[in-house]
């Protein structure tokens, strides 16, 4: 399947009306990248993420990592913390990591709306948050039924992203992710490469296991094409831009949707194809980093 995300977005690319690749901008940039401190972002062990157990920290990165999407709203959803005010995926791993803290469980089987509808109480209702909901009961319900109650346990002899992203997309329903472009589908699968990434990154570290997650792409969302539009790397046409800078909401399966993230896709993909030593997905999470370093600059 995650051949089919290469050769889908291609197509978008090749196709693309409303946004275009720079590949000049592109090619002068790579030429002033510096890869020499890769770094997952769970590496700087956020909210203290990696103090935990392995097996703890997998069983809520399955959850956590199903509703990591969709922070858009005005005004934006917010929490108060320790650290200060934060938003989007920082906020909800925040109050989804403390409240696994508290409970010391993972499993969402029987929460309530209301119940979960308080963990991520913030300024504003967080936007989707019936989808979440029934997101995290799902899957706790998949688990609990077809792994025994516990996830790292059914996954931890797979050491392949392969193998263990066709698990995740096999069993669980939420993380699928396809789009219709012309009557052509289009393959994305963000959450499942995050996913897949981030479990394998985790157990190489603390676990001191070999693991190969080479053949994984990138993370198609709103951020990584954020930042490349910021840096001159993706160009919009006039009609998108005035969408965008509207913040007018943009639907799903639109050709605007798909042809943004297609676009970061095939920028890793060209990336990677200059420099062959770096994996693509290393090259998504260094792109994830650099957001907050054109943040200041970065259009909606």
């Amino acid at each position: 399947m995650l051949e089919k995300i290469s050769s889908s977005c291609q197509y978008v690319a090749y196709n693309s009306k409303y946004v275009k690749i720079n590949y000049d901008v592109l090619d002068k940039f790579i030429n002033n990248i510096d890869f020499s401190n890769l770094k997952n972002w769970l590496m700087y062990n956020p909210y203290d993420l990696l103090n935990l157990d392995v097996e703890t920290i997998i069983n809520f990165l399955l959850i956590f990592e199903s509703i990591d999407y969709s922070f858009w709203g005005q005004p934006k959803w917010m929490i108060d913390t320790e650290e200060g005010i934060k938003d989007g995926s920082d906020a909800l791993l925040y109050v989804m990591l403390k409240y696994v803290n508290k409970t010391k469980n993972t499993d969402f089987t029987n929460i309530s709306l209301n119940e979960f509808k308080n963990i991520l109480k913030g300024n504003e209702e967080i936007p989707l948050l019936e989808e979440r909901y029934k997101t995290v009961v799902d899957i706790s319900k998949i688990v609990n039924e077809k792994m025994n109650g516990n996830f790292y346990k059914f996954i931890k002899d797979i050491t392949l992203d392969t193998k263990l992203f066709d698990i995740i997309i096999s069993n669980f329903e939420s993380f699928k992710d396809e789009r219709k472009y012309d009557v052509k589908t289009i393959y994305f699968y963000k959450l499942a490469q995050l996913l897949t990434s981030d479990i394998l990154y985790i157990r190489e570290k603390l676990e001191g296991i070999n693991v190969d997650y080479s053949n994984l792409i990138g993370c198609a969302d709103y951020k990584i094409p954020q930042t490349f539009r910021a840096l001159g790397i993706i160009e919009y046409n006039d009609e998108l831009s005035n969408i965008i800078e509207l913040k007018e909401n943009i639907e799903i399966s639109s050709k605007y949707e798909v042809e943004i993230r297609a676009s970061q896709i095939v920028v890793i993909e060209y990336i990677h194809n200059k420099l062959s030593n770096i994996n693509k997905i290393d090259i998504n999470d260094f792109f994830f980093v650099y957001s907050k370093k054109v943040k200041s600059i970065a259009k909606p």
